[in-house]
């Protein structure tokens, strides 16, 4: 029986359990570095197309339940303009909504999954891979630490395939790429955070505000309260930063207070929603640099690979760190379940996913979609009366589709169904 091992047990790791489970394979180890999976962290957005793959697993009910559906995006200059409006999800066009969710709720829904369908004790916390030597065969030895309180212990296991999932600084792309450094910054600064609000205070919508220096993104991401009618909101701004020290690129946990930034976001307001009343209701704030990482020439060698952000790591841009995430677990077990030579399954698995990721970090580094607020700061300044005459809306609507064809989460191609729909089972 096949043993696979996934370090890493944040979304990417997780959703690759579970496909592979569904594919037909039963011995399934995921290590996760934190002792215990808590629902915290901030908000993401998933497109319909990972939607997609996430109901084919069973979870969409489950998601729901903790999420809200995102209806429509908007993009304003910072002057206050609307710039444009768009439909999202079943708005526009597609059998699948897009989902604003807390992170931590997400990874709880999956963990929750893995539990029960492929048993307790395949979900292992307080371990992670610092090591991994090639053996002859192909086969990965992994080198593992793990930590019970203040003990410490280190152990090494050889599992028939290892996935890394560990993150943009993972330790299984080290070891596959040893000497690449630390994740390269784009010299902007990222404040993330969680408030609640009056749901009436919020909107219903999305939105990116701001240009090439500075800017906002705000949404809900949980259904309203019953009993108090608030909601949680995420928020995540960005601005330039003359200098970062290097051992916080990649460290999504440091925490600082609001007040270090809230001086620069006075007067954001969009349609009734106030970025500066957003950032009032925070408890805490998290900073962290922009960064991403070089795009690979492989992601596989012998018997291990990578998916999530220890392949493809990305700006955050247009919604698509946790939505290839994803993608990257299914189509993973999918290539798996074709192929009863691992290695064989692994080139199929990169050479259908690794040109895509490629392209779309490449056009994360200039901006996707939201490059529209630049170009209208660029074009006016100091505002606007008719976005017509900034940005024609046939432009608008080039750049958002050439965006989607680009991620492969067009309406057309989301529509198709799954690719990765057949399990072993039927295969075989």
């Amino acid at each position: 029986m096949t043993h696979i091992m996934i370090a890493g047990g944040g979304i990417a790791g997780l959703t690759a359990a579970l496909a592979l489970h569904t594919a037909g394979f039963e011995r399934i180890t995921v290590v996760e570095t934190a002792p215990e999976i808590h629902p915290v962290g901030a908000g993401l957005n998933i497109m319909p197309n990972a939607v997609r793959e996430l109901d084919a697993l069973g979870l969409l009910d489950r998601l729901e339940e903790r999420a809200v559906r995102t209806h429509e995006l908007r993009y304003y200059h910072r002057s206050g303009g609307l710039i444009s409006r768009e439909p999202r999800g079943l708005g526009a066009g597609y059998h699948w909504p897009q989902l604003s969710i807390q992170r931590g709720d997400l990874q709880l829904v999956l963990a929750d999954a893995v539990r029960t369908r492929l048993g307790a004790g395949a979900l292992v916390g307080g371990v992670r891979v610092i090591g991994v030597e090639p053996m002859p065969d192909g086969r990965p030895r992994v080198q593992l630490e793990h930590r019970d309180g203040a003990r410490r212990g280190k152990a090494s296991l050889e599992p028939d395939l290892l996935i890394g999932a560990d993150g943009i600084r993972s330790a299984v792309r080290a070891a596959l790429n040893p000497g690449e450094g630390e994740p390269p910054w784009n010299g902007m600064l990222v404040w993330r955070g969680v408030s609640r609000m009056a749901a009436h205070r919020i909107g219903t919508f999305m939105f990116i505000a701001g240009d090439d220096r500075q800017k906002a993104v705000v949404y809900p991401m949980t259904p309203s309260d019953k009993d108090t009618g608030e909601v949680l909101v995420n928020w995540a701004l960005a601005m330039p930063a003359d200098a970062i020290d290097d051992a916080t690129r990649g460290d999504w946990n440091r925490q600082v207070p609001v007040e270090k930034f809230l001086h620069h976001y006075e007067g954001w307001d969009f349609d009734g929603v106030s970025v500066t009343e957003v950032l009032r209701a925070a408890d805490t704030a998290f900073e962290y640099p922009m960064v991403d990482r070089e795009p690979l020439e492989r992601w596989s060698h012998g018997r291990t690979t990578l998916i999530g952000d220890a392949a493809h790591a990305m700006y955050p841009i247009g919604s698509n760190g946790a939505t290839q995430s994803i993608v990257d677990g299914r189509a993973l077990a999918h290539a798996m379940a074709r192929y009863s030579e691992p290695a064989h399954a692994l080139a199929a698995y990169e050479a259908e996913r690794r040109p895509a990721m490629t392209e779309l970090q490449r056009a994360n580094r200039q901006l996707g979609p939201e490059v529209v607020i630049n170009l209208a700061h660029e074009r006016a300044p100091g505002g606007f009366t008719d976005i017509e005459e900034v940005i024609p809306a046939r432009e608008r609507a080039e750049i958002a589709a050439r965006y989607a064809a680009t991620g492969a989460f067009d309406p057309a191609r989301v529509n198709q169904g799954s690719p990765y729909g057949l399990s072993v089972r039927s295969l075989r």
